[in-house]
């Protein structure tokens, strides 16, 4: 099943390898949720959908709350309005309408996506969306893909927060997948950037979640840095077309590293019993582990 969204990065194309490294868990965590691809292409029991644009959160909200009224007005939406006079105007309103409703919001917000130049999501400082009219002929409602993505949402806990705020809700068993903005590539997807600081931060974070005893997959670019703050881990390459980012974005392939830390094998503890009440590290190392960190 495709995305409801077009997105850079999307990971549809490469799921075949991502869940080569996805072991079992009663839940998984997205921190960058994005197109939320890895959760369309899995299953499950629960899942953690986190992601810094509220635009994009709110979206996701309002199709699992009413997923035939969203359809219902998107759609008539989409078959109205196809031109550049009326996706600026939409864009306009879209930025800086107080009147617009959350509901309207995520309206619009799929209908620039699906407009808008190759389905990028870029702001500018003061937090507009300015990404230019993409001139297609005919542009693809995608009705099954939402009620597709409703009938997961039934599953999931969709929230708009930071990494940091969502792997600090991480609980014992929970397998973590991250898609941060790629190192090296574009990263006005949210006003505050993403820059090596964030990712040596995110690393840092997920490095000691490793370390207690979590299973942590994630996804960037091969670069020096990334080579060099993920090698504690298992850093596995793949070959990724890209529809945007690379030498001006002409769907060439880049090289990107799935980087990977294997869970530790707990003594005494059912995961299938999976606790409501997350353990801090230090407790969790006491109570769980039967022996010495380690991957």
């Amino acid at each position: 099943m495709s995305t409801i969204l077009k997105w850079a990065g999307n990971k549809t194309a490469v799921m075949h390898e991502l869940k080569k490294h996805l072991h079992a868990g009663p839940r998984l965590v997205e921190p960058f949720a994005g197109s939320c691809a890895v959760m369309m292409a899995t299953e499950y029991p629960h899942y953690l959908v986190a992601d810094i644009n509220s635009d994009l959160i709110n979206l996701y909200k309002q199709i699992a709350f009413d997923c035939e009224k969203f359809i219902s007005n998107a759609k008539h939406f989409f078959l109205s309005t196809n031109s550049a006079e009326s996706y600026y105007n939409i864009r306009q309103d879209f930025n800086h309408s107080c009147e617009i409703t959350d509901f309207w919001k995520a309206v619009f917000f799929l209908y620039l996506n699906r407009h808008c130049y190759r389905g990028l999501c870029r702001y500018n400082r003061k937090g507009e969306f300015n990404v230019p009219y993409g001139n297609y002929k005919k542009t693809y409602f995608p009705e099954d893909e939402i009620r597709a993505f409703a009938e997961k949402a039934k599953r999931a806990t969709i929230i708009c927060a930071s990494y940091e705020e969502t792997l600090a809700m991480v609980k014992v068993g929970d397998v973590i997948y991250c898609d941060p903005p790629y190192d090296g590539t574009f990263t006005d997807y949210h006003t505050d950037g993403f820059n090596e600081l964030e990712q040596l931060r995110l690393a840092t974070t997920l490095d000691v979640l490793a370390s207690a005893g979590h299973q942590v997959v994630v996804s960037n670019s091969e670069t020096e840095l990334t080579n060099a703050i993920y090698q504690n881990f298992t850093r596995h390459r793949i070959n990724a077309k890209r529809s945007m980012g690379v030498a001006g974005g002409d769907g060439k392939s880049a090289t990107e590293i799935i980087a990977v830390s294997q869970p530790l094998i707990l003594s005494g503890f059912d995961l299938a019993a999976y606790p409501v009440v997350s353990a801090s590290y230090e407790t969790f190392q006491r109570e769980y582990l039967c022996e010495p960190s380690r991957r």
